[in-house]
């Protein structure tokens, strides 16, 4: 029997991680074939890849990658220069004050990166809520994407739970919380769900559901 890895590292980590996912739900099979090869996307772990998921929160993929490009160009995307750049030079990269805000907050927070990379899902979810401006969702795309977790979802996401609705002909948009539900017969491979349903949510509506 195919056995997944607790992180995803590599392509291969994420084939053998289908096999597993069609195994626990075979309704992925077709949702696979549609979709090809599924995304790695992975990023390195620490503050910029941190900082990515902030400036992606309730905002389109496209305006996120416009702003995480203009922050680049400005060479404000480590912790020390964002500490001490002008509020109007955030703003004129895209950053709203809100994110301005938590962009500092996380600048300042003089995070211990390395330990978060040996934590299970649940304890990196709790240390990066408690600082300002990060939800269960930023947390949750972090792990997923810097750390690697297979077995991580973001249920509040809107393009997962569109994707889901349409995926699965359900008769409405399930929220977070029914999502987070009908995502636990997919474990200990969740992330690759997750990943599945945005390359199909990407087919569906011919939009990008992830940056």
């Amino acid at each position: 029997m195919q056995h997944a890895a607790e992180r995803i590292e590599s392509e291969a980590d994420l084939k053998a991680g289908a096999v597993v996912l069609v195994a626990r739900d075979a309704r992925f099979g077709p949702i696979l074939e549609a979709v090809g090869p599924l995304p790695l996307r992975r990023q390195i772990d620490g503050f910029g890849a941190l900082l990515s998921a902030i400036v992606g929160q309730q905002v389109s993929t496209h305006a996120a990658s416009a702003i995480w490009a203009r922050l680049a160009d400005a060479g404000l995307t480590d912790a020390g220069a964002l500490r001490h750049a002008p509020d109007a030079v955030l703003r004129a990269a895209g950053l709203s004050r809100p994110k301005i805000a938590y962009a500092r907050a996380l600048a300042h927070a003089d995070l211990d990166y390395e330990s978060l990379r040996a934590m299970p899902t649940e304890a990196v979810v709790t240390q990066l809520t408690a600082l300002p401006g990060i939800g269960r969702w930023t947390a949750e795309i972090y792990a997923c994407f810097a750390l690697g977790h297979a077995d991580v979802f973001a249920a509040g996401d809107l393009a997962l739970q569109v994707a889901a609705a349409r995926a699965f002909a359900l008769p409405a948009r399930p929220n977070e919380a029914a999502l987070r539900r009908m995502a636990q017969e997919w474990a200990p491979v969740r992330a690759v769900a997750a990943r599945a349903l945005w390359a199909y949510y990407r087919i569906a509506t011919n939009r990008e559901g992830i940056s």
